[in-house]
């Protein structure tokens, strides 16, 4: 008679103490992160009680929280209403203002986008003069205060308006209270940091497409278009993030460049706001999650490519 297997055949059994040490170990583990989880958690209720009462305060009436502040807008009496928001966006001029912004910013986190990915490029895997000193002299200017630059810049933009008809570019072709003049501005402001990061994405990507791209007879340009950027969109879509939020929080260059108050974006808007309403935290706080609104719509579209991008290229320089 043969003799009779165990149905496991050859897996070994687990013993019972190996098991009660394996989730012992693991307790423990956790056990470990537990002060860590915990400040996180704190931080994360730190952040939303006064969020949530600002939130809160943009939908009640002024009379429940002008006379006392916004921390009061959860307990103090007063019914809801959506006035405050209908104000800040019709009266008050930020619907326009959101206009705006939008005009700015998308065209200049595109220029950003475009210009460094090709600079970016050149960089990583395009051999000419002096290659390394120009890279070092683009990632030096990362240290430059913005601020030394504002009047030099003003100064030209002043030398080189040229007025025109066209509603669309803000009523000049170029320079001060133009459109087109503070796009430019922006894109030679973000282009340090945004070559930077894009040479490092790519050159971490692996020699052997490139040399069989070029075995099969394509073009730098082919390459860069068909092989470079599909496989870069997580870096690129963290760069999207970066220049989008920094380009729509931006208000010093707007306030220095745009001098017409029909282009001012939504944070002039708000920096009128605070000095006419400084007392009416309900004005405030409704053009505030006006402005908030795009930027978190974006970072939550983009969030997965975001810590991808940021870290694939710190693997090779």
């Amino acid at each position: 008679m043969a003799e009779s297997r165990p149905l496991s055949g050859n897996v070994p059994l687990i013993k019972p103490s190996v098991r009660r040490e394996a989730f012992a170990d693991r307790l423990r583990r956790q056990l470990g992160r537990f002060p860590l989880h915990l400040f996180l958690i704190g931080l994360i209720v730190l952040w939303s009680i006064p969020t949530a009462a600002l939130l809160i305060s943009s939908f009640r009436e002024p009379t429940a929280i002008s006379s006392s502040g916004w921390w009061n807008a959860v307990t103090s009496p007063g019914s809801w209403t959506l006035e405050n928001y209908r104000s800040v966006l019709d009266a008050r001029g930020m619907g326009e203002a959101f206009v705006n912004s939008i005009i700015i910013t998308v065209p200049a986190t595109f220029l950003v986008i475009f210009i460094a990915s090709l600079a970016a490029y050149a960089f990583a895997w395009m051999s000419f003069p002096l290659r390394n000193t120009l890279f070092l002299l683009v990632v030096a200017l990362l240290v430059v205060p913005l601020q030394m630059t504002l009047i030099p810049i003003l100064r030209l933009y002043a030398n080189i308006t040229i007025e025109t008809d066209i509603p669309i570019i803000g009523g000049n072709i170029f320079g001060t209270g133009s459109y087109p003049g503070l796009w430019a501005a922006h894109a030679a402001y973000g282009l340090p940091f945004a070559v930077y990061l894009l040479r490092n994405f790519f050159g971490s990507l692996p020699r052997d497409l490139f040399e069989s791209a070029y075995l099969d007879g394509a073009s730098d340009t082919q390459v860069f278009f068909k092989i470079v950027l599909p496989l870069s969109m997580p870096a690129i879509a963290a760069l999207a993030i970066f220049q989008f939020l920094w380009v729509w929080n931006d208000l010093l260059i707007a306030l220095v460049l745009l001098q017409d108050p029909s282009l001012a974006p939504m944070t002039l808007r708000i920096t009128n706001l605070v000095s006419s309403f400084g007392t009416n935290y309900e004005v405030l706080t409704a053009a505030a999650f006006i402005s908030m609104a795009l930027p978190l719509v974006i970072f939550f579209a983009l969030q997965r490519y975001f810590v991808q991008g940021i870290l694939a290229g710190a693997v090779k320089g």
